[in-house]
């Protein structure tokens, strides 16, 4: 199987690391199967999708609707890098899936409105399927309602005619969307579990998210949590897309 290339955009190690563990874990692939690029680190360069099973874009500190003036070169850097993959993401159809970050990119990149009118705090969110989230051959496995993992300062407020809009929640009206047959974006978290939750919650505590002195709760909330859904997600495009790299599925 050809690897899928996971991109990401965490500067502090403990929560880029723990991000990598994550997608590993619950998407059920062994290192091998699993390149990392962080983007924070070192320019995307060129890709060859043809090298890659499909690619993953995680979360982070970035946002698009940060004003242009207080963006770093690094965001800018990045930002451009990802509009350049995801022209040729988008045109190929190939198989990608955006979390938090990742649907802010594919957003902007297809025209979405993106502002922070829906904003969510961390924590646990019911997540409800619309009618094609219910037929999408990666979301339909799930039920109708799910809880998942959120915290975002932006989100999308309106989608381009030609996204097909897959799930909602009642603070956020895009929590995932399509473009074409392969190319997918999630606002909540698919590769987040209790214990990946609770280290993001202890390396973000400063970063505006959340009062610091909230952290020990939000833990505590955390911790009676049962996320057992959103991961189907991450293993399903997993498989999906990697055994369609061996003749074995089809996709689209």
């Amino acid at each position: 199987m050809k690897p899928f290339l996971l991109l990401a955009i965490r500067a502090e190690d403990a929560a880029a690391d723990n991000e990598y563990d994550s997608f590993l874990s619950l998407g059920g692939l062994g290192e091998s199967e699993l390149r990392r690029i962080r983007l924070e680190q070192r320019p995307l360069g060129d890709v060859e999708l043809r090298d890659w099973s499909g690619i993953l874009l995680g979360g982070g500190p970035f946002n698009y609707s940060d004003p242009e003036e207080g963006k770093t070169p690094v965001q800018r850097r990045v930002e451009a890098d990802l509009r350049g993959l995801l022209d040729q993401v988008v045109s190929a159809d190939f198989p990608f899936l955006g979390a938090c970050y990742g649907i802010g990119a594919l957003g902007h990149h297809q025209g979405a409105v993106l502002d922070r009118r829906f904003a969510e705090p961390v924590g646990l969110v019911e997540i409800t399927l619309t009618p094609p989230g219910r037929r999408d051959p990666l979301l339909g496995e799930l039920p109708g309602t799910f809880e998942a993992f959120t915290g975002h300062k932006e989100a999308i407020s309106r989608l381009p005619g030609h996204a097909a809009l897959l799930a909602s929640s009642a603070g956020c009206p895009v929590q995932a969307f399509r473009v074409g047959a392969n190319v997918y974006a999630t606002q909540f978290h698919p590769e987040l579990d209790v214990a990946g939750l609770c280290t993001r919650i202890e390396v973000y505590k400063h970063a505006g998210y959340f009062e610091p002195d909230q952290a020990d709760e939000l833990k505590a909330q955390a911790t009676r949590s049962h996320i057992s859904w959103p991961p189907v997600i991450l293993r399903g495009f997993a498989g999906r897309y990697g055994q369609s790299r061996r003749g074995q599925a089809q996709a689209g």
